[in-house]
Protein backbone atom coordinates (compact mmCIF):
# COMPACT_ATOMS: atom_id res chain seq x y z
CA UNK A 1 0.00 0.00 0.00
CA UNK A 2 2.79 2.42 0.90
CA UNK A 3 4.60 1.49 -2.29
CA UNK A 4 1.45 2.27 -4.35
CA UNK A 5 1.18 5.70 -2.69
CA UNK A 6 4.86 6.35 -3.38
CA UNK A 7 4.52 5.44 -7.06
CA UNK A 8 1.34 7.52 -7.30
CA UNK A 9 3.15 10.49 -5.72
CA UNK A 10 6.07 10.16 -8.16
CA UNK A 11 3.67 9.93 -11.08
CA UNK A 12 1.88 13.07 -9.86
CA UNK A 13 5.17 14.95 -9.54
CA UNK A 14 6.39 13.78 -12.97
CA UNK A 15 3.05 14.57 -14.54
CA UNK A 16 3.27 18.18 -13.42
CA UNK A 17 6.91 18.55 -14.48
CA UNK A 18 7.56 20.61 -17.60
CA UNK A 19 10.86 19.80 -19.30
CA UNK A 20 13.09 22.90 -19.65
CA UNK A 21 13.19 22.64 -23.45
CA UNK A 22 9.43 23.01 -23.63
CA UNK A 23 9.27 25.75 -21.02
CA UNK A 24 11.63 28.10 -22.90
CA UNK A 25 10.47 31.40 -24.35
CA UNK A 26 9.72 31.47 -28.06
CA UNK A 27 7.00 30.18 -30.31
CA UNK A 28 4.74 27.68 -28.71
CA UNK A 29 4.47 24.46 -30.65
CA UNK A 30 0.90 23.33 -30.20
CA UNK A 31 1.21 19.64 -30.94
CA UNK A 32 -1.64 18.50 -28.76
CA UNK A 33 -0.80 15.49 -26.66
CA UNK A 34 1.54 13.97 -29.25
CA UNK A 35 5.16 13.71 -28.15
CA UNK A 36 7.42 12.80 -31.02
CA UNK A 37 11.11 12.83 -31.80
CA UNK A 38 10.09 13.39 -35.41
CA UNK A 39 8.57 16.57 -36.85
CA UNK A 40 7.45 17.25 -40.40
CA UNK A 41 7.58 20.39 -42.51
CA UNK A 42 6.41 21.40 -45.97
CA UNK A 43 9.55 23.09 -47.25
CA UNK A 44 7.86 24.44 -50.38
CA UNK A 45 5.15 26.12 -48.33
CA UNK A 46 7.74 27.24 -45.80
CA UNK A 47 9.56 29.17 -48.53
CA UNK A 48 6.57 30.46 -50.48
CA UNK A 49 4.51 31.61 -47.49
CA UNK A 50 7.34 33.19 -45.52
CA UNK A 51 8.00 36.92 -45.88
CA UNK A 52 11.36 36.00 -47.39
CA UNK A 53 9.77 33.73 -50.00
CA UNK A 54 7.01 36.23 -50.81
CA UNK A 55 9.66 38.91 -51.43
CA UNK A 56 11.63 36.59 -53.70
CA UNK A 57 8.49 35.53 -55.58
CA UNK A 58 7.57 39.17 -56.14
CA UNK A 59 11.06 40.01 -57.41
CA UNK A 60 11.10 36.99 -59.71
CA UNK A 61 7.62 37.86 -61.00
CA UNK A 62 8.71 41.45 -61.70
CA UNK A 63 11.87 40.32 -63.50
CA UNK A 64 9.82 37.79 -65.49
CA UNK A 65 7.31 40.47 -66.48
CA UNK A 66 10.16 42.77 -67.57
CA UNK A 67 11.66 39.98 -69.66
CA UNK A 68 8.29 39.17 -71.22
CA UNK A 69 7.75 42.83 -72.14
CA UNK A 70 11.26 43.01 -73.57
CA UNK A 71 10.67 39.83 -75.56
CA UNK A 72 7.45 41.25 -77.03
CA UNK A 73 9.19 44.50 -77.96
CA UNK A 74 12.06 42.62 -79.62
CA UNK A 75 9.61 40.33 -81.40
CA UNK A 76 7.76 43.34 -82.83
CA UNK A 77 11.05 44.90 -83.97
CA UNK A 78 12.17 41.67 -85.61
CA UNK A 79 8.82 41.22 -87.35
CA UNK A 80 9.06 44.78 -88.73
CA UNK A 81 12.62 44.13 -89.89
CA UNK A 82 11.56 40.86 -91.51
CA UNK A 83 8.73 42.65 -93.32
CA UNK A 84 11.17 45.27 -94.65
CA UNK A 85 13.52 42.53 -95.76
CA UNK A 86 10.68 40.78 -97.58
CA UNK A 87 9.74 44.03 -99.33
CA UNK A 88 13.36 44.50 -100.47
CA UNK A 89 13.49 41.02 -101.96
CA UNK A 90 12.20 42.13 -105.35
CA UNK A 91 14.65 45.04 -105.62
CA UNK A 92 17.84 43.14 -104.75
CA UNK A 93 19.91 40.54 -106.48
CA UNK A 94 19.71 37.01 -105.11
CA UNK A 95 23.19 37.32 -103.56
CA UNK A 96 22.42 40.67 -101.92
CA UNK A 97 19.13 39.38 -100.54
CA UNK A 98 20.72 36.13 -99.31
CA UNK A 99 23.43 38.11 -97.47
CA UNK A 100 20.78 40.31 -95.78
CA UNK A 101 18.59 37.29 -94.98
CA UNK A 102 21.55 35.39 -93.48
CA UNK A 103 22.50 38.41 -91.38
CA UNK A 104 18.90 38.71 -90.20
CA UNK A 105 18.74 34.99 -89.31
CA UNK A 106 21.99 35.30 -87.37
CA UNK A 107 20.61 38.32 -85.50
CA UNK A 108 17.44 36.38 -84.64
CA UNK A 109 19.45 33.41 -83.33
CA UNK A 110 21.71 35.64 -81.19
CA UNK A 111 18.68 37.47 -79.83
CA UNK A 112 16.98 34.18 -78.92
CA UNK A 113 20.10 32.97 -77.15
CA UNK A 114 20.49 36.24 -75.24
CA UNK A 115 16.84 36.25 -74.13
CA UNK A 116 16.99 32.57 -73.16
CA UNK A 117 20.09 33.33 -71.07
CA UNK A 118 18.16 36.09 -69.30
CA UNK A 119 15.38 33.61 -68.53
CA UNK A 120 17.89 31.12 -67.14
CA UNK A 121 19.43 33.88 -65.03
CA UNK A 122 16.04 34.57 -63.47
CA UNK A 123 15.63 30.86 -62.68
CA UNK A 124 19.17 30.77 -61.28
CA UNK A 125 18.35 33.75 -59.07
CA UNK A 126 15.37 31.84 -57.65
CA UNK A 127 17.62 28.87 -56.89
CA UNK A 128 20.23 31.08 -55.23
CA UNK A 129 17.61 32.84 -53.13
CA UNK A 130 16.25 29.45 -52.00
CA UNK A 131 19.75 28.44 -50.93
CA UNK A 132 20.18 31.69 -48.97
CA UNK A 133 16.79 31.12 -47.36
CA UNK A 134 17.55 27.53 -46.36
CA UNK A 135 20.91 28.52 -44.86
CA UNK A 136 19.28 31.33 -42.91
CA UNK A 137 16.35 29.11 -41.89
CA UNK A 138 18.51 26.24 -40.58
CA UNK A 139 19.19 27.75 -37.13
CA UNK A 140 15.53 28.71 -36.76
CA UNK A 141 14.40 25.18 -37.64
CA UNK A 142 17.00 23.71 -35.28
CA UNK A 143 15.61 25.90 -32.50
CA UNK A 144 12.08 24.69 -33.22
CA UNK A 145 13.34 21.12 -33.16
CA UNK A 146 15.08 21.67 -29.80
CA UNK A 147 12.00 23.43 -28.37
CA UNK A 148 9.91 20.42 -29.32
CA UNK A 149 12.53 18.01 -27.96
CA UNK A 150 12.63 16.36 -31.38
CA UNK A 151 15.57 14.74 -33.10
CA UNK A 152 14.69 15.24 -36.75
CA UNK A 153 12.51 17.26 -39.11
CA UNK A 154 11.38 15.41 -42.23
CA UNK A 155 9.94 16.75 -45.46
CA UNK A 156 6.17 16.29 -45.21
CA UNK A 157 5.85 15.10 -48.81
CA UNK A 158 8.33 12.28 -48.07
CA UNK A 159 6.22 10.92 -45.23
CA UNK A 160 3.47 8.49 -46.19
CA UNK A 161 1.22 9.07 -43.15
CA UNK A 162 1.73 11.17 -40.04
CA UNK A 163 -0.18 12.97 -37.36
CA UNK A 164 -0.86 16.62 -38.09
CA UNK A 165 0.37 17.31 -34.56
CA UNK A 166 3.99 16.84 -35.68
CA UNK A 167 3.62 19.24 -38.65
CA UNK A 168 5.38 22.50 -37.78
CA UNK A 169 5.27 24.52 -41.03
CA UNK A 170 3.02 27.25 -39.63
CA UNK A 171 5.19 27.62 -36.52
CA UNK A 172 8.33 27.73 -38.66
CA UNK A 173 6.89 30.39 -40.98
CA UNK A 174 5.91 32.54 -38.00
CA UNK A 175 9.34 32.27 -36.41
CA UNK A 176 11.16 32.82 -39.70
CA UNK A 177 9.12 35.95 -40.37
CA UNK A 178 10.03 37.22 -36.90
CA UNK A 179 13.69 36.28 -37.29
CA UNK A 180 14.50 36.85 -40.98
CA UNK A 181 11.71 39.07 -42.18
CA UNK A 182 11.81 39.44 -45.96
CA UNK A 183 15.57 38.97 -46.05
CA UNK A 184 15.97 42.14 -48.11
CA UNK A 185 18.52 43.69 -45.74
Amino acid sequence: MARGALIGGIALILGSFSPPALAQQGPVLDRGSVISAVLTIDSERLFLESAFGRRVAKEIEEKGAELTAENRRIEAELEAEEKQLTELRGTLSAEEFRALANAFDEKVQKTRQAQAAKGRAINDLLGKEREVFLKAAAPVLEQLMRDADAGVILERRSVFVSSTAIEITDNAIQLLDETLGSGSD
